[in-house]
């Protein structure tokens, strides 16, 4: 039995210590908004937090969550309040196909809890890993800018 906090709840899931993360989040709590992209860690569709830093689910052993905080894209919002990011993703209508954007979401999320104030280098290099077939790379960038500073 793995225990530990998912989007600020106390939850725990009884499978083997290897199941990856994100088979964990979809299957056993239903939690859908993380994708499987490539399954081995290079397109960022799976991302989400692990004690805030941006993580690829699809490759990280659900081990690695016993009595840590996972925040999924379902709980990045405080109530009915959107994340500044996902409030500039809708700004800037980054999403196209949008089954790499919960990723993108997190992966900017992340970005902007360690710096609030990214140069565009520092932008690209936080969502490096962060795939997208749509090439909305930058609008991405944009939005990323906007939630900075906070004009959403």
């Amino acid at each position: 039995m793995i225990q530990f906090q998912l989007n600020d709840k106390p939850v725990e899931a009884d499978v083997p210590d290897e199941t990856p993360l994100l088979w964990v989040l979809r299957e056993e709590f239903g939690l859908t908004g993380s994708k499987f992209g490539c399954g081995g860690g290079y397109c960022g569709c799976c991302t989400v937090h692990l004690n805030g830093s941006a993580i690829r689910s699809c490759v990280t052993p659900i081990r690695a969550a016993r009595g840590q905080d996972v925040t999924t894209i379902e709980g990045l919002k405080n109530g009915d309040t959107l994340h500044p990011v996902q409030k500039a993703w809708i700004t800037h209508d980054v999403a196209q196909c949008g089954y790499c954007q919960a990723g993108q979401i997190m992966s900017a999320a992340a970005l902007l809890d360690k710096n609030a104030n990214p140069s565009d280098e520092e932008i690209d290099q936080g969502m490096e890993g962060n795939l997208c077939r749509c090439g909305s790379y930058h609008r991405i960038r944009l939005a990323v800018r906007t939630a900075a500073g906070g004009k959403v």
